[in-house]
């Protein structure tokens, strides 16, 4: 899944979005192949006008499943986010389909393909379209004309992620990608370091660091997070560590796609959404609970003391812990 795309067509017709068949021509081999499968429909495919929306794999030709391809072959055209990447998809399946062009930049023009086309195949560029890309517009845009919508079954990158983290996977929040600055960014950030349940973001290789240092400030440096990238390709990787580890080891940078898992709050820890009525007390009560000098110093700072206020009752808090540990 993958943020917007960069090269809008601005204006112009439906017919200008259809691939003229560029990477989509079916093969010999391809229609030999299901020709000697012979193999029957998986399950019916239902008449009349409807929108699928087909996963596609993240990395992985194979996770593609045997319904998604029987969808595709069933469908009057395929609708995408990159004809190109589509096409080869396509052309590799031995499927033969107009691709229409429906991604950030045109899924204005949705009502049209929907009029258009009766039997609409919608794929995003990698895993389950509808999350983190525009195919939760195309949806919308179904629903408003009374066109029948079936989201098929199959991959995703965060489902594997969270479960790779180790991480408590019972109650989880996901985030997609976060806003790349400003106030609406902190909003979510602090929502990350405030929740008890796992949180799942979705990141960019080049932007990892700079999120990995923002979470350790907002959650705490000892926090418990992971890193996998690249899944079910060659090089797929999980770090696992605190975001401190995380951004140390990160520091340089990274390939490909790119999700991150943080666990949850721990009991103990301070809740940033929660107001300090006494900030002495309080902070007492965070030493009493093993916080660090730092972790208490932060958390008062994000409850609005000033830094030398925050650090000076920090650190008074902590040496009496210790002394009273004496």
């Amino acid at each position: 899944m993958s943020r917007t795309q960069e090269d809008a067509v601005e204006g112009g017709s439906v017919d200008e979005l259809i691939s003229d068949g560029d990477g989509s021509e079916a093969t010999e081999a391809g229609e030999t192949a299901w020709a000697s499968a012979d193999l029957p429909p998986l399950s019916p495919i239902p008449d009349g006008a409807r929108v699928w929306l087909v996963p596609t794999p993240v990395g992985n030709l194979g996770d593609l499943t045997l319904r998604a391809i029987e969808v595709l072959r069933a469908a009057d055209a395929v609708a995408c986010e990159d004809t190109r990447r589509t096409g080869a998809l396509l052309s590799y399946l031995g499927i033969r389909k107009p691709l229409v062009r429906l991604d950030a930049h045109t899924m204005r023009r949705a009502p049209q393909v929907l009029e258009r086309y009766a039997r609409l195949a919608y794929v995003s560029d990698a895993g389950t379209p509808g999350i983190s890309d525009p195919g939760a517009e195309l949806v919308q845009a179904a629903i408003a004309v009374g066109v029948p919508i079936e989201v098929l079954p199959g991959a995703t990158a965060f489902v594997p992620a969270l479960v790779l983290s180790g991480l408590d996977n019972a109650r989880f929040t996901f985030e997609g990608f976060l806003p790349r600055s400003g106030k609406d960014r902190k909003t979510r950030l602090s929502a990350v370091a405030a929740r008890a349940e796992t949180s799942i973001i979705y990141e960019s290789p080049h932007r990892l660091h700079a999120t990995l240092m923002d979470l350790a400030g907002s959650c705490t440096e000892a926090r418990q997070a992971s890193v996998t990238r690249e899944l079910s390709k060659r090089f797929e990787e999980t770090r696992r560590g605190t975001l401190a580890e995380l951004a140390a080891h990160f520091e340089a940078g990274t390939r490909g796609e790119i999700v991150l898992v943080v666990a949850g709050r721990p009991e103990g820890e301070v809740d940033p959404a929660q107001p300090v009525t006494d900030p002495a007390e309080q902070a007492r009560a965070w030493a009493a609970a093993g916080q660090g000098v730092r972790d208490i110093r932060d958390a008062l700072m994000r409850q609005g003391l000033r830094k030398n206020d925050a650090y000076a009752l920090a650190l008074q808090v902590t040496q009496a812990q210790a002394t009273q540990g004496t």
